[in-house]
């Protein structure tokens, strides 16, 4: 298992809808997001610096595979393409990068 996160800007006049479009993730993203080996996903928000923080656990072997399938998905580019207005890349994120990976520095079971 690889513990895994990501981090992203949060436009502020879209809070209101970012939190009420993930009380009610589509249910075929959800799905899509556990055929690819991914658990315990959670996104954070920090306000008012307005980041998302997501955090998940990756149970598979290859995850350049399995995030690739995730975007060939319809429906989850359909999710996508809801969401990603609500955000605000981070500057620094690596070329190729939306939400810009965060490494990993210390954990505790």
């Amino acid at each position: 298992m690889q513990r895994m996160g990501m981090v992203i800007g949060l436009k502020p006049e879209k809070i209101a809808e970012y939190k009420k479009l993930h009380a009610d993730v589509w249910p075929g993203v959800l799905s899509k997001i556990k055929d690819c080996n991914i658990s315990n996903y959670t996104i954070f928000l920090r306000e008012p610096e307005n980041l998302l923080v997501g955090y998940w656990e990756y149970h598979g072997d290859d995850f350049e595979a399995d995030a690739a399938k995730m975007a060939a998905d319809p429906e989850t580019q359909r999710w996508w393409d809801v969401c990603m207005p609500c955000q605000a890349p981070l500057e620094t994120r690596k070329q190729g990068e939306w939400w810009a990976m965060m490494e990993d520095v210390f954990h505790l079971d």
